[in-house]
């Protein structure tokens, strides 16, 4: 049966996992792991201390300290979010689109979830206007909206909210009266942090944020699941911290306790990990470049990429041509693309945009995979982009996107 709708799809998944970033593991991560492997005892719900010290440390590099009773580990950040909503209640609202797992896991829980449009110039924050209209519209039916997920470096759309328009929907949010939990997975993958300026909503509303940030993402691989939210330095703060970790007591969402210790370790950020995040980021950024430019040479929209390892298209102008191929609604799409690019290209309903609207996330990490050696390579080599199957890799994506190109224009009507 075709499933269509954004309303029953979680994460889309392909064909075996791949680490993070399409990269070989980092063999100081593949030590730490293995010497905890042998370990007899449990990581305690909500971490360790280890882990906690750790995920505090990270963040006072940031600016934004924490002491281990404000912070909460947990596999993954779906279980955290699982527990943030449940202790918190209500309705939930998310921008559209947003990361493909955060709905999924409210409706399971009987909570609805609203979409909310975001601004032009970037994803993962609400238009503060579209935000004030829906809460108003869903409390005016009897709803009862309480928490707004957001992501400042955001997924799927790879962009970074200016801070003056992060500011204006956390104003909107706080006037409202909504908890905000801010999805920071992404955060230290800034393709150009010179020229990027990333603030995080804790930092404008500090005692209605709380942060949550994946490891199994830009830190560790996707295969070792762990997550750390940092909760606000406030009695609010202080009892939702309580409640999340009942929720996780009774779900017994802990840690494995050899993944914590890596996780510790990367979180401590020694110069093998720093060096390994820096590195992947440069690789990332410049795949991401390269699959912007071929987008737009063929008529496509996308926002220019700024974090991440993603690239959000809108293919709406390239809908003539699509639809001879039989693509009407991003299902088609995302079979279409899959199909000739040789890898997932999922469609935007999956991310909660109109299954009407011609739009698909493209993965950088998609593009680097290859045998091991290779992976290494695109890591050390100075012109990655020219190596043979990454080379491969884009100049299939080109053809495929430069014959959109050509078949818009045969049939493009005549002036």
């Amino acid at each position: 049966m075709r499933r269509t709708g954004a309303e029953d799809h979680g994460p889309v998944r392909y064909g075996p996992p791949l680490p993070s970033d399409g990269l070989p593991v980092l063999p100081e991560l593949v030590s730490v792991l293995a010497r905890a492997a042998g370990r007899a005892e449990s990581e305690p719900v909500g971490g360790g201390p280890a882990l906690l010290d750790a995920a505090g440390g990270y963040w006072e590099r940031r600016g934004t300290p924490a002491e281990p009773g404000r912070l909460v580990a947990g596999p993954g950040a779906p279980a955290l979010l699982l527990a943030l909503t449940a202790a918190l209640g209500g309705d939930v609202l998310v921008p559209r689109p947003c990361a493909a797992w955060w709905a999924p896991y409210a409706r399971l829980l009987g909570r609805p979830v609203f979409h909310v449009a975001t601004p032009a110039e970037c994803g993962g924050v609400p238009d503060p206007y579209a935000l004030l209209e829906t809460v108003r519209r869903v409390r005016a039916e009897g709803g009862d909206p309480r928490l707004l997920v957001l992501s400042v470096a955001d997924d799927p759309t790879a962009t970074v909210a200016p801070p003056e328009v992060l500011h204006e929907a956390v104003e909107a949010a706080a006037g409202e009266g909504l908890h905000l939990v801010s999805d920071e997975t992404w955060r230290d993958t800034l393709h150009t942090p010179q020229d990027t300026v990333l603030v995080s909503p804790s930092e404008m509303l500090p005692e209605q944020v709380t942060v949550v940030s994946d490891l199994a993402g830009a830190l560790l691989p996707t295969g070792w699941p762990a997550a750390v939210a940092r909760f606000p330095d406030s009695a609010t703060g202080d009892d939702l911290h309580a409640r999340v970790l009942d929720v996780l007591t009774a779900l017994g969402a802990r840690v494995a306790a050899p993944v914590a210790a890596a996780a510790a370790y990367a979180l401590a950020e020694p110069e093998p990990v720093a060096a390994r995040v820096a590195a992947a980021v440069r690789l990332h950024a410049r795949v991401a470049d390269a699959v912007h430019a071929t987008v737009v040479a063929a008529g496509g929209l996308a926002l220019p990429p700024r974090a991440g390892r993603h690239l959000y298209v809108d293919l709406g102008p390239l809908r003539t041509a699509l639809a001879a191929h039989g693509v009407g609604d991003a299902q088609d799409l995302e079979d279409f693309l899959s199909a000739r690019l040789g890898m997932p290209a999922p469609g935007g309903h999956r991310f909660g945009d109109e299954l009407g609207a011609l739009r698909v996330r493209l993965s950088t990490g998609m593009l680097l995979d290859g045998t091991d050696a290779q992976r290494t390579e695109c890591l050390t080599s100075p012109a990655p982009l020219e190596l043979p199957h990454v080379q491969r890799a884009l100049m299939l994506l080109r053809s495929v996107f430069d014959d959109l190109r050509d078949d818009a224009q045969r049939w493009e009507p005549p002036r």
